[in-house]
């Protein structure tokens, strides 16, 4: 079954402009208060959650293993004039790419939980090695802990539009004995009260618990983390009853 990050083309179909608002809302409570004028985003994708800090005034460079997806990026940033430097690797080899060092270094939606939990680890490693000291280390991540807790199957979404082509999103998602979860996604798209194409789509990932995140952030002397509910919908909410949440953690001074 192919994975969606394999069609950027109907995986950007969601986007839209409130929802590029909101994610520049996420960023501007981010940047507040913070010296951050370089980003890299080490799983940028097509951009929809990153480019808004481009229009903030940071320097932004992103890196992801999907071509497409990159081309995507750079058409979306060429369409609102916004820069972004942009490579095609693995987030796992990220520091064999770039130089850095960065004000903080990123990676955005749910990308890091596609590997094993000893690789996202890794990676947490690879990450810091491009952050400068006093700089940021950043990641956004689904709450694994609650999902594990309440093991949820059937996800439907609010539908959304193409033009006059009204599309519906159902997530089903399946639990393995392995301890890893495939999202079973599904897009079924009308138009004139008419069924005209379905797409299918499987994403494999391997939960990982917050506590491991956080230690391996402690073991890389970061002392400062602030663990936060992702954007403006669930900011009311506490972390642990969050759907999503978001880590951003301080490198010391004297840290290299």
């Amino acid at each position: 079954m192919p994975s969606l990050y394999d069609r950027a083309d109907i995986y950007d179909l969601i986007e839209s402009e409130s929802r590029y608002q909101m994610f520049k809302a996420h960023w501007e409570n981010i940047l507040n208060g913070r010296d951050i004028k370089t980003l890299l985003d080490v799983s940028i994708g097509s951009g929809s959650a990153t480019l808004q800090l481009a229009e903030l005034g940071v320097r932004l460079f992103g890196s992801d293993l999907s071509k497409e997806m990159l081309a995507n990026c750079r058409k979306k940033a060429a369409a609102r004039n916004l820069e972004v430097e942009l490579k095609c690797c693995d987030f796992r080899k990220v520091a064999e790419h770039f130089t850095g060092p960065f004000d903080c270094v990123a990676s955005t939606g749910n990308s890091l939980p596609y590997v094993s939990n000893e690789d996202v680890l890794y990676t947490l490693g690879q990450m810091d090695a491009l952050v400068k000291p006093g700089g940021y280390l950043y990641f956004e991540i689904r709450n694994w802990d609650l999902i594990l807790q309440q093991r949820e199957r059937f996800f439907p979404y609010a539908p959304f539009f193409d033009g006059d082509t009204r599309i519906n999103l159902t997530q089903v998602w399946d639990y393995h004995l392995d301890g890893s979860i495939t999202f079973n996604i599904l897009y079924v798209f009308e138009k004139d009260g008419r069924f005209m194409q379905k797409e299918v789509f499987e994403e494999h990932y391997h939960p990982i618990k917050r506590e491991l995140l956080l230690i391996k952030l402690r073991e890389l002397g970061y002392s400062k983390i602030a663990v936060m509910a992702y954007l403006s919908q669930f900011a009311n909410m506490k972390v642990d009853n969050a759907p999503w949440y978001c880590v951003l953690a301080e490198k010391s001074e004297g840290k290299i």
